[in-house]
């Protein structure tokens, strides 16, 4: 299995609700690299109000931020309901999660929280569809769209493109940055690339290209 992490396996129920969120905070920070601590340090050193008000205005490394358009890389050769794959794109500082949702829905999105980029983590059980969720500040992103349900998080989190090919393997192919459409995102990523298919799903500047094409003719 093609995949540069595995994602934390799932506490079992426990009677102490401070060593389920001890685990919770344990399981987080596993998904953040030394190299991930060191600039997140560097960004919040002048303060922690100053360090958030960074976060959100976008000083620290966006997920997707690359205007081209990424590798397409192999994230699982199956993913079942209910289960989920951490993987990094579109590149090795990109931390990223797969969920097959439980009818069927697949879904992905960076696994860095946007409040102050700790990791993010997958819990089927909670909620009726399961929730991804950031131990460190209590932050809650709905499992369908990434949106924002409760926590500090100024923004939702941005979205991985994902393909099922006819084997079952599950591919991220393009990103999408945080409240930017699926559509927005590919016409972004590959109108230059693959033009026909940019046409095709009626982007702009495609389209503008193919009128110029046409009239040069």
């Amino acid at each position: 299995m093609s995949v540069t992490d595995q994602s934390p396996a799932a506490p079992e129920p426990d009677a102490d609700p401070a060593r389920a969120a001890l685990h919770d905070r344990i399981a987080a920070d596993s998904l953040t690299t030394r190299r991930d601590y060191l600039r997140i340090v560097a960004t919040v050193s002048g303060g922690l109000a100053v360090g958030g008000l960074a976060v959100a205005g976008g000083v620290l490394h966006r997920h997707g931020d690359s205007e081209g358009p990424p590798d397409r890389k192999r994230v699982a050769p199956v993913l079942a309901p209910g289960e989920s794959v951490a993987f990094r794109f579109p590149g090795e500082d990109d931390r990223a999660v797969a969920v097959r949702l439980k009818d069927g829905t697949l879904v992905g999105y960076s696994a860095v929280c946007t409040h102050l980029a700790c990791g993010v983590l997958w819990r089927e059980d909670r909620g009726a569809e399961g929730e991804l969720y950031c131990p460190c500040h209590e932050g809650v992103f709905d499992a369908r769209t990434g949106e924002v349900t409760a926590g500090p998080p100024p923004r939702p989190l941005p979205k991985v493109l994902l393909v099922e090919e006819d084997d079952g393997s599950v591919w991220a192919v393009a990103t999408a940055r945080s409240g930017e459409s699926v559509k927005d995102a590919v016409c972004r990523q590959f109108a230059d690339e693959r033009p026909e298919m940019a046409v095709r799903l009626g982007c702009p500047a495609a389209e503008a290209k193919a009128v110029e094409r046409s009239e040069r003719t």
